[in-house]
């Protein structure tokens, strides 16, 4: 027998008895008390796994196996969110149909998370792509429709044509698709669209009820960006109707020297003039090769005027109007009152085009730059005409109840609230995704009815895009055209497909019920295990996977389908795995780690506690091969306080010396409320604490040994359950009563002591806990350190702070 831990040997063993004998099957146990442990689940792209994916899915396990020790009854499954954009594309380029792909990608992620010892339930495993799934995910859009909360809309969307679908606005980056690097333009399209903005409020409130990182919930607050203010009516001169903008600061409506519309606005083609128009035209047709976010993100302001201009209800001036591709169609109306004096984007917009600047909240100087300060500055220059109203002399926040009171009993605005938040965009024009249960008749949509799910993705081997806005199932002649149900008339079948979000919206309820044939979830199953108590995914899913699970959640908990109004109870994002240089993990870089040669070269336990050493959890780090080599040396130490060279046992009888006890009662603390605390690489380091005392000893008593195994084993599975089973016990230890910790039996014997002379630190000295003043004075008295600092001094003057502190004030020192 080898002096090192034989992992090669021991790990498929193990793995393959978890399986064989489904030893993490979660079954509802009303006597117990459940914990929910998820990761969000990936996409099983043709890369397989890297080590930066397994950062989390290490951490869940950890705490998993542990909380099974605890006691608990832990769900802890996991599936694969398998729809997308990269398999189309695969298969666009490779003539593969991406079913075949996805079923080999998710056959490569099992094998690799089995290989690591993640204690999945196996028997709740999900795929998107599987009908049986699918089929309830257009059930829960049946259910959007029926509540108004799913409509069919013609808006402005990202374009590429290329590719042939739409792109969210993370999708593109300057201008361009983030696969593939093709071209996208703004164009008004047919979509589905989800209400919602119909749930800002309670999206927004009920942060108040998960434990989630900080800017996580900053970020959603923002996304949402809810803001209270003002819509006022700025009559068109020269034309019928008015532009309506929304506007957070009212009190300064006296200070708006020009409007700005959205190039996408509706009212554009209306007041631009023909002398402008050429001018408009091409600035349009520039401004849709660009997404909303880097509109936003332009650092450089641009813009045409259009002709037209708009009349300042406040005080009749004749405002000219712009459009600007920094004013978004998507956020407030599409249209904004320019006030240059008190917005930043509108003062470097007014400066570079020479437009007036208006002052009229005193307190800074707005020839220079905009002021924004509001608590400190007073409304000037802001008086009607006929002088029947001002606002002049009030702070803004007493100004802006003032002038919107003013204006809605003139008819001209009224009091409004806004949100950044716009409605989902639910189409896309692509092949690999859930079909709508939807079919058109005459022009309109009629949803299916539930029998009829799940309507199936029909085989094709052309995933071409159509070279039209249609999606590749348009090709698709006998499946696209059949017969409306209800009514027996010709029907041809929404050719869109859902976007890969939609799948990942739910799927943390299917894991409760995975194979019910007749409803998502059932209640009794979902009011024990829910809500998730414990979520771990990327930071990069903080706003748009999270809010529209969230959103779905609502909606479920609306229809009495689920109990809990929150689905993710707590939330942690693992911080990102950087290569060896420094730099994110990517096949572009060259620098990705994969978990399969770390397993073969150092055993899946070296890489699960590496993985969670590196440093907190939440931490950016970069990985170091080299290091993984430091912690299996780790392991082949703790197999050696077992396992003799010849492959008899270490382990002797007797007790543990006092000092080893201690040692042992300090690690089981340590590691406990570090687990608690997700604090896994101070956990390790205690650990290596415990192994490197006890190799100092000649005995390694089984009383000493066995509780150190339950505490390693959450973190090095394979080897907890090989050296439990060495040391006599037949049955695996997953479910082992965790070990406890006597608080009397952590305290040091000794402490260390702090010398002073003077008030100036000269010494430290180990004595004995609870020694009285003059044990300790003594003792400092006899140490030449100190009396080095006396100088032949006396002590006038001895302060003493048990066990920490001594400070001498000598005299003549």
């Amino acid at each position: 027998m080898s002096r090192y831990y034989p992992y090669a040997e021991v790990e498929p063993r193990w793995q393959r008895y978890w399986v064989e004998r489904k030893t993490f099957r979660a079954v509802e146990d009303a006597s117990r008390s459940k914990y929910y442990c998820l990761d969000m689940f990936p996409y099983p792209s043709g890369a397989g796994l890297h080590v930066g994916h397994l950062e989390g899915y290490t951490a869940t396990d950890i705490v998993s196996r542990w909380k099974r020790m605890r006691g608990f009854n832990v769900l802890h499954a996991t599936g694969w969110d398998a729809f997308g954009l990269p398999a189309e594309q695969y298969a666009v380029k490779t003539g593969i149909h991406p079913a075949r792909t996805t079923r080999e990608n998710i056959a490569n992620f099992r094998r690799q998370m089995q290989r690591v010892g993640l204690s999945h339930d196996w028997d709740r495993e999900l795929d998107t792509t599987d009908p049986e799934y699918y089929r309830w995910t257009q059930w829960i859009f049946l259910q959007l429709h029926a509540r108004g909360l799913a409509y069919v809309a013609e808006v402005p969307v990202n374009w590429c044509p290329e590719l042939g679908t739409v792109l969210a606005n993370e999708e593109v980056v300057d201008g361009r698709s983030e696969v593939g690097g093709y071209e996208v333009v703004r164009k008004p399209m047919r979509q589905w669209v989800l209400k919602i903005t119909a749930y800002a409020d309670r999206l927004l409130e009920d942060l108040r009820l998960v434990d989630w990182p900080t800017s996580t919930v900053e970020m959603q607050k923002n996304w949402i960006g809810r803001s209270i203010g003002a819509e006022v009516e700025f009559a068109l001169d020269g034309a019928n109707g008015s532009l309506r903008i929304f506007t957070t600061r009212p009190d300064t409506l006296f200070g708006a020297t020009y409007m700005v519309l959205a190039p996408e606005h509706p009212l554009v083609d209306a007041v631009t003039t023909p002398a402008r128009a050429a001018e408009v035209r091409a600035y349009r047709e520039a401004a849709a090769h660009k997404s909303d976010l880097a509109r936003q993100e332009e650092r450089t302001k641009s813009g045409v005027p259009t002709g037209g201009h708009a009349i300042n209800p406040v005080n009749g001036e004749r405002l000219p109007i712009w459009i600007a591709d920094y004013v978004l169609m998507g956020y407030g109306t599409g249209a904004i009152m320019a006030v240059p004096g008190h917005d930043e984007r509108d003062w470097e917009f007014a400066t570079a085009f020479g437009l007036p600047i208006r002052e009229v909240v005193r307190g800074g100087d707005v020839t220079k730059a905009a002021f924004t300060e509001n608590r400190s500055g007073r409304v000037v220059n802001s008086t009607t005409p006929d002088r029947s109203f001002s606002i002049d002399g009030l702070a803004p926040a007493d100004a802006i109840p003032n002038i919107t009171e003013w204006l809605e009993s003139k008819g001209l605005g009224r009091k409004a609230v806004n949100y950044k938040l716009r409605d989902w965009l639910f189409s896309r024009q692509r092949y690999w995704g859930e079909p709508f249960p939807v079919v058109w008749v005459d022009g309109e949509p009629r949803t299916l009815p539930e029998q009829m799910l799940p309507v199936r993705l029909p085989e094709s081997a052309d995933f071409k895009p159509t070279g039209s806005t249609e999606g590749p199932l348009a090709n698709l002649i006998e499946w696209v055209n059949t017969t409306d149900p209800a009514t027996g008339k010709a029907a041809r079948r929404e050719t869109n497909t859902m976007p890969q979000w939609a799948g990942s919206c739910w799927y943390y309820l299917r894991f409760l019920d995975p194979r019910n044939p007749d409803r998502l979830v059932d209640p009794a199953k979902e009011k024990y295990w829910m809500p998730v108590d414990l979520y771990v995914g990327g930071a990069e899913h903080g706003v748009l996977h999270l809010l529209y699970a969230r959103f779905w959640h609502k909606v479920l908990f609306d229809i009495g389908l689920v109990s809990t109004p929150e689905p993710f109870l707590k939330l942690i994002h693992p911080g990102t795995v950087l290569g060896e240089d420094n730099r994110k993990m990517s096949k572009s870089w060259g620098n990705v780690v994969s978990p399969d040669d770390m397993v073969d070269a150092y055993g899946a336990d070296a890489l699960r506690i590496y993985e969670m050493f590196m440093g907190p959890l939440e931490a950016m780090k970069p990985w170091s091969t080299k290091s993984v080599e430091g912690i299996s040396r780790f392991l082949d130490r703790v197999w050696r306080l077992f396992v003799n060279e010849d492959g008899s046992s270490a382990v002797t009888a007797g007790e543990a010396t006092p000092e080893l006890e201690r040692v042992l009662h300090q690690t089981i603390r340590k590691v406990t409320e570090d687990l608690e605390a997700l604090k896994f690489n101070t956990a390790i380091s205690q650990m290596m604490v415990f192994v490197n005392e006890v190799m100092k000893q000649p005995a390694r008593p089984k009383t000493l040994l066995e509780p150190f195994v339950l505490v390693l084993s959450p973190f090095a599975p394979h080897l907890g359950e090989e050296l439990w089973q060495r040391l006599g016990h037949a049955e695996s230890l997953a479910y082992a009563p965790w070990p406890a910790y006597d608080p009397a039996k952590c305290i040091e014997d000794t402490v260390t002591v702090a010398v002073q002379v003077n008030g100036k630190l000269r010494a430290t000295l180990d004595l004995p806990r609870g020694s009285e003043q003059a044990q300790v004075q003594a003792a400092a008295l006899a140490d030449e350190r100190i009396r080095r600092y006396m100088n032949g001094g006396t002590v006038a003057k001895a302060i003493y702070v048990q066990d920490k502190l001594l400070n001498l004030v000598v005299a003549g020192a």
